[in-house]
Order: structure tokens, then C-alpha cells, then sequence
């Protein structure tokens, strides 16, 4: 555990250094590097702690940062932005070094700084709300959903009892923080001697004034304003002139490509599609609209069967509650009966025990007896052990001495050598030697050259190298012009493509505001009607055969939990079969609306085609 002298110094060392962190200018290694500059003056563990404190907060800045403007948007609106980093550094302590520094250890470092802020931040983040819900979803943007459940938010849940407690020490710290004010002596006042003023008449009373009829309240109170109708026109025209509009985007030279190659290829399609009309072939819309029923008619059988097998479910669920029923009938009378056979068993089996119990201590009599006859064993064959013992004691002490004497020699040839070295090497040697530049090392071999040459062969190499740099970089300069030049002219073909997509957009919205969409159709099916028929004779059967029955009240109270279990359970699945029932109608829809849009888009792309293809040439 890491243990300081002083929490709050520690913790500012580390905001301060923070406050200094710019992740644009310097790295995080250069940015720890230059802080262990700064902490030399420090012991090696609170080095040790600052350090990697600082680290974790630069690591794990993107988790960090969704609770700290969180807490500035609900609970810290009053709190200085300037003490961003000293929230950071809790939240991080918090999170990350809890289980390694532990909460004494944890609650001294929070009692050392501000208590309101600590008290507004810990409340805030050991919610247990806040950990479940929106902090777990925000973290697992950034790591695997399970990884933050088990390493960050079940620990941090572990943890909120207890630091629930500081929290509470908190508040009683701050709810004795109050002034005390001195008490001092009041003046006491006394009433003046004035002499007693005189009764005042009573005034006439004055006449009530009659109010004025008031004016009934106008009509226009109850109108809406002109203005909210022409500011609803406007957004309309607003709506309407961007939909159609081409709004500019901002575009790379890898997706300029990709969208010209993109359009390029749909005019293909699109030529090829008037080819294949010219020389004969069918429109797809009577297949389309063909297909379109035979879903509608699968979608509607394959509802009413799901419907079926919902309330044949429940039929099933009322008899086999019937079915229960009677089992409980019958089951009390097997219950008398094995109560019987319960009681005869219990008294043979007594007596079969109190025949063991007699065998048992007979058998405990005779193991005693031979115990006493294994100690006496026992003890002969401790004394021969303890012989055995000293014998080899007095073995070993004989080898360790010799062993010591002759690791003694081997140490004091081993010391006079090192002396025999060290006296050679003390002595003078002549070390100079000259060299000259323009001899070769006379080695022998055929590519053998002086320094000088050396160092001319390598100016000649490098003025090579400069010019085939100088011819690389034009060739370079010529392929960058030529590909934007490519660049410009695809950006064109791009803009006449966008300008015909908005206005087939522009159509396709109006079209589909003009269309209402269809909503549920109720199902009707004879399958359906006699099920419920079914299920309403089987619930009326039930009820009265439950009144017949006389169970006592602590089954009773079983068999209704019981009851209640399995509604709950039918209702689920009720809501599920329904849920399932929206969900393949909302895919039928989809499929639907696709479809539409594809006849749509074969109706017009014919003449779009023709447009931008005149617009090209």
C-alpha cells in the first residue's frame, strides 16, 4: 500500500502537472519524462505514486471525461472549470486505484482536500443509479461491454457501501462546520413618559364606487397568431428548398474516386437497363405488385397462425390446471397412505439402531486395548530414531570442516593470481601510432583505397544522389498536377449527378407525404373464434371445480402463488406473441416500401439517364 506524509501537497503536485499536459505539442513519454524532473525532490514512493497517477489519468482521459462533464452539466453547475483536473484525479484514484490503495488510505486523501467538493463529486459518481445506467453504456463505447462490467463497474459497486460511509463523514463534517456568534448584552429599552393622545373621531364611512361593466374578452384570444402560420409556411419552404438543394461537401481525392466510379457504374446499369426495354423486355412493376399481394396473403396466414398457436397455449394452460387439480385429489390419498408406512418404518428402524449403538461399543471396548499395546511400540521406536539421529550429526560435522578448508585454499591462490595480474598491468605501455591519410592499410586487396580517395568517391556519390532526388521530385510535382486535374474533372461529373439525385429525391418525398400508410388489419379466421369459445368453457369449468375443492389454507396459499406465476407467465407470452406479431408486419411494411421505391426509381431513372447524358457530352 502507498503510504505519504501529506495527501493534499500530493494530489496538487499532481493537478498542477496536469494543468500543464498540452496532448497536441507533447507526447505522454516527453510529458512523465520532464514531471520526474520536476518530483526529484521527492522520496522514491511518492514519485512512484505521482507519476503513475498521472499517467493513468492521460490513458484513461476519454473514460474520465464522460463522468467529469457529466458531473459539470448536473451537480457541479457551480464549480470552477479551473478545478477540472482535480475531479479528474478522484475520479481516477476512484476508479482505477481503490482496491490497491484501500478506503482508509483513499478517505485520508478525500478528507485532505475541500470537503463541500468532495463531498458534491462522491455523491454524484458512487450513485448506484449512475454506474448502472448511463456511465456503464458511455464507457462501453470505448472497451467491451462485459470487460467494463467485470474490471470497473462491479468493483465500484462493491466499493458504494463503504464509501457511502465517507460520504456520511462528509456531510456531519460539513454540518459542523457552522459559526459560532458571541453573545454579548442586549440594551433592554424603556418607553418614553409621552402623554396620552386623545380619541379620534369616527370617520364617515365613504360611499362604495360601482364598477364599470367590463368589455367581453375578444375572440382573437382564442385564434392561434398569424404569425405561427406563416413561420410554419416558412419552414415548410425551408424544408422544401433544402431537400432540393445541393448542399457542398467537403470531399477527399480517395472519395472523389470512389463516388465518380460509383455513379459511373449506375450509368452503366442504367444504359444497359433502356438496351435491354429497347430490344423487348418487360417491366418488372406487374411482378412487383404480383409479389407485393402474395406477401400481404403469407403475412396475414402466417399472423392468424401465430394467433392459433398463442391460444392453444392458453387452452393448454387451462387443462392442464384442471389436470392439477385432480392430481391434488389423488395425492392426498397417497399421502395418508405413506404417513402409515412412515410411522412403521420409523419404529424398525429405532430398533435396528439401538442393535448397532450395542455392536458399536463392543467394537470401541477392543480398539482401546490395542492402543494401549501400540504406545509401548511407539515408544522403542522413538529411542532407535533418536540413536540414528546422532550418529549422523557427528558425520556431517566432520564433512562440513573439511569442506571449509579446502574452500579456504582455493580462496588464497585465487587472491594471490588477482595480485599477479594487477602488478602486470600497472606497468607503462607505449600505445602511439601514426597514421597517414593517403597510404592504404596494406591489406592486400584488390578494392583497397586511402581515406582521401575514401572520402572524394563519397562526394561524387552524394552529388549523384542529389541529382536523381531533383528528377524525382519533377516527376513527383508532374503526377500530383495530373491528378487534380483527374480530381476537377470527376468533382464535375460528380456535381450533375448530386443535382439529378436531389430533384428524384424532391419527387419521391412529395409522393410518399401524398401515400397514407396502411395500419393493422384485424385478424379474423374461424380457427381463432373457436379457441376463445374453447378458452371461456375451460376457465368457467375450472373456476367451478376450484370451488369444490377443499384444500387447507397454507396449499392453498402455494397453489395461488402458483396460479399467479403462471398468469404472469401467459401474459408474457401474450405480449411477446404480440410484439413478434408488430415485428413481422413492421418487415412487411418495409419490404413493401422498398418495392415501391425500386418501381419508382425504374419509372424515372429513364429519362434521368437521358438528362445527365446530354449534360455530359
Amino acid at each position: 500500500m502507498v503510504k505519504m506524509v501529506s495527501h493534499g501537497k500530493h494530489i496538487a503536485i499532481i493537478v498542477e502537472q496536469l494543468n500543464k499536459f498540452n496532448p497536441e505539442n507533447q507526447s505522454m513519454e516527453d510529458f512523465l519524462n520532464e514531471s520526474a524532473k520536476v518530483l526529484q525532490t521527492l522520496n522514491v514512493t511518492d514519485e512512484n505514486f505521482v507519476l503513475e497517477t498521472l499517467a493513468g489519468c492521460i490513458e484513461y482521459k476519454s473514460l474520465l471525461d464522460v463522468v467529469i462533464n457529466a458531473f459539470f452539466v448536473r451537480d457541479g453547475k457551480h464549480c470552477l472549470f479551473s478545478e477540472r483536473n482535480l475531479y479528474v484525479v478522484i475520479c481516477y484514484l476512484a476508479t482505477f486505484q481503490l482496491e490497491e490503495l484501500g478506503l482508509q488510505h483513499f478517505s485520508r486523501i478525500v478528507k485532505s482536500l475541500d470537503t463541500a467538493k468532495m463531498h458534491k463529486f462522491l455523491r454524484f459518481f458512487f450513485n448506484a443509479l449512475n454506474l448502472n445506467t448511463w456511465i456503464k453504456d458511455e464507457w462501453s463505447h470505448f472497451y467491451d461491454s462485459l470487460y467494463v462490467k467485470e474490471n470497473w463497474i462491479d468493483p465500484l459497486l462493491r466499493w458504494q457501501p463503504k464509501m457511502q460511509q465517507v460520504i456520511e463523514q462528509l456531510t456531519d463534517k460539513l454540518s459542523n462546520c457552522t459559526t459560532i456568534v458571541k453573545t454579548s448584552t442586549v440594551t433592554q429599552p424603556k418607553e418614553f413618559n409621552l402623554t396620552v393622545p386623545k380619541p379620534r373621531a369616527i370617520p364617515i364611512p365613504l360611499p362604495i364606487p360601482v364598477l364599470e361593466k367590463s368589455q367581453p374578452v375578444p375572440p382573437s384570444t382564442y385564434k392561434s397568431p398569424k404569425e405561427k402560420k406563416q413561420l410554419e409556411e416558412i419552414k415548410t419552404k425551408n424544408r422544401r428548398k433544402a431537400e432540393i438543394d445541393n448542399i457542398p461537401v467537403k470531399l477527399n481525392a480517395a472519395a472523389i474516386l470512389r463516388e465518380g466510379a460509383l455513379y459511373q457504374r449506375k450509368m452503366e446499369q442504367e444504359l444497359k437497363r433502356i438496351e435491354n426495354l429497347l430490344r423487348g423486355a418487360k417491366d418488372p412493376s406487374e411482378f412487383l405488385e404480383w409479389q407485393k399481394q402474395m406477401r400481404g396473403k403469407d403475412l396475414e396466414e402466417q399472423l392468424a397462425e401465430i394467433e392459433c398457436k398463442r391460444l392453444q397455449g392458453k387452452l393448454s394452460h387451462e387443462e392442464a390446471v384442471l389436470a392439477h387439480q385432480n392430481v391434488i385429489q389423488e395425492n392426498k390419498k397417497k399421502a395418508d397412505l405413506m404417513r402409515e408406512e412412515k410411522a412403521e418404518l420409523m419404529h424398525q428402524y429405532a430398533e435396528k439402531r439401538l442393535q448397532e449403538q450395542k455392536e458399536m461399543r463392543e467394537l470401541v471396548e477392543q480398539v482401546v486395548e490395542g492402543h494401549k499395546n501400540a504406545k509401548q511400540a511407539k515408544l522403542k521406536l522413538q529411542k532407535y530414531k533418536q540413536q540414528i539421529v546422532q550418529e549422523v550429526c557427528e558425520e556431517s560435522r566432520e564433512l562440513l570442516q573439511q569442506a571449509l578448508e579446502e574452500e579456504e585454499e582455493k580462496l588464497r591462490k585465487r587472491y594471490e593470481l588477482i595480485q599477479q595480474i594487477r602488478a602486470i598491468e600497472s606497468l607503462p605501455s607505449l600505445k602511439n601510432k601514426f597514421v597517414d591519410l593517403t597510404e592504404t592499410g596494406g591489406h592486400g586487396l584488390i578494392c583497397e583505397m586511402s581515406i582521401v580517395e575514401l572520402r572524394e568517391r563519397l562526394a561524387l556519390l552524394r552529388e549523384t544522389q542529389k541529382a536523381a532526388e531533383e528528377e524525382k521530385r519533377d516527376q513527383i510535382i508532374h503526377e500530383k498536377q495530373a491528378k487534380e486535374q483527374l480530381l476537377l474533372d470527376k468533382l464535375d461529373q460528380i456535381s450533375l449527378f448530386r443535382a439529378e439525385l436531389g430533384r428524384a429525391a424532391a419527387l419521391k418525398q412529395e409522393e410518399k407525404k401524398r401515400k397514407s400508410q396502411s395500419g393493422e388489419r384485424p385478424v379474423k379466421d374461424e380457427r381463432i373464434l373457436n379457441l376463445h369459445q374453447k378458452i371461456i368453457e375451460k376457465t368457467m369449468e375450472r373456476k367451478k371445480q376450484a370451488e369444490l375443492l377443499k384444500i387447507t389454507p397454507q396449499k392453498t396459499s402455494v397453489t395461488s402463488v402458483k396460479n399467479s406465476l403462471q398468469q404472469n407467465h401467459w401474459k408474457e407470452l401474450e405480449e411477446s406473441r404480440e410484439r413478434q406479431f408488430k415485428i413481422l408486419q413492421h418487415g412487411f411494411m418495409a419490404r413493401e416500401t422498398a418495392q415501391k421505391m425500386a418501381a419508382y426509381e425504374a419509372a424515372k431513372s429513364g429519362a434521368t439517364v437521358c438528362i445527365l447524358r446530354s449534360e455530359v457530352k
